[in-house]
């Protein structure tokens, strides 16, 4: 079935009145005249409150598109009324329509100035009157179905927001360690290598690599080889943060940590606290492995970028010195 044309849909009225009226008048006989009037519109609901100190409340309570506010009430000035209505968040924006039996145009300005919508002399012609409170009940409608479309469309774009956010984790980060992933590492990388060459600034680089890990998964199993990496990625990502570097998983077992402005005696050190912090970890390692806890093995390059060098020169030097950290015992940070 096809679905239907929302175009020619006709937007459906909501249950019951949709013109809501606040009548606030000392006087019941007006009321009653008023009511009367407006009674012809079936579209049109009228509520009476007879004593200006409960308008406020009862406005609040009966959320009115429209309040009928007399001007001349005993025990508080009509304008000092419309002013509380003007206080209540809730009543902001609702239209006032001041009746008053003065036509002074100072009287209007005053009401106006107050926060009144409309001034009208009692007591109007009911065409008058129900036109004025339709005019002014479908505004405050339209404003208020705007607010919401607003706020729907707020909504919608925080949501989206978040939903960017979690793809961009997800196309960033590494699902099992929480650190960057490869690809991410890959762009991030290129971007720090070019502007290294623009400063001429250096760029180190560590390949960290945990040692026996095959024999740590053979021995305790995978389950406990995946806590071990997400604990190791723990430590690189601080001692990442340490220095504003970036680390990320290269591959299995594999971790680089990347440091821009960092030169190869700071990336020494930034090695030393990886493995130490690892050892730290107490983990317990695996045979073959002659140390009693888990390890990782560095090798750690740095270069300042210039027109013969790539920043695959750099991946090389620091993977070549983690080979020669893994030939000279494993647990070591080695610099070329």
């Amino acid at each position: 079935m096809s679905a239907p044309d929302s175009a020619a849909a006709p937007l459906l009225e909501p249950a019951g009145p949709s013109v809501r009226v606040l009548l606030v008048d000392d006087q019941a006989v007006v009321g009653v005249i008023l009511r009367t009037m407006l009674a012809a519109d079936p579209d049109i609901e009228v509520q009476t409150c007879l004593r200006a100190e409960d308008a406020v409340a009862t406005a609040v309570q009966m959320q009115p598109t429209a309040i009928l506010q007399d001007l001349g009430m005993p025990g508080i000035d009509g304008l000092d009324l419309v002013r509380a209505y003007r206080r209540q968040p809730e009543l902001q924006h609702v239209p006032i329509i001041v009746l008053s039996a003065n036509d002074d145009p100072l009287m209007k300005r005053a009401s106006f100035s107050a926060g009144a919508n409309d001034y009208l002399v009692k007591l109007p012609e009911p065409i008058e009157t129900t036109a004025r409170i339709r005019y002014h009940s479908r505004a405050y409608r339209l404003l208020l179905e705007r607010d919401s479309a607003y706020q729907a469309l707020r909504a919608s774009q925080q949501a989206l927001l978040a939903r960017n956010e979690e793809l961009r984790r997800l196309t960033q980060v590494d699902g099992l360690t929480n650190v960057s992933n490869r690809r991410y590492f890959d762009e991030h990388f290129a971007q720090e290598w070019s502007l290294a060459a623009l400063e001429g600034t250096e760029i180190a680089l560590l390949m960290i690599d945990v040692d026996h890990f095959k024999s740590f998964n053979d021995h305790f199993g995978h389950l406990a080889g995946d806590a071990a990496l997400q604990s190791v990625a723990r430590t690189i990502r601080s001692v990442a943060r340490s220095c504003e570097g970036l680390a990320a998983r290269f591959g299995g077992e594999e971790f680089a940590l990347m440091a821009s402005r960092t030169s190869l005696a700071q990336a020494m050190v930034l090695g030393e606290s990886v493995c130490a912090q690892v050892q730290q970890l107490r983990i317990p390692a695996a045979p073959p492995s002659p140390h009693p806890w888990l390890s990782v093995s560095i090798g750690a390059a740095a270069m300042v970028p210039d027109a013969a060098t790539l920043s695959a020169d750099l991946i090389a030097q620091a993977d070549a010195c983690l080979y020669s950290a893994k030939r000279q015992g494993r647990n070591r940070v080695v610099t070329r």
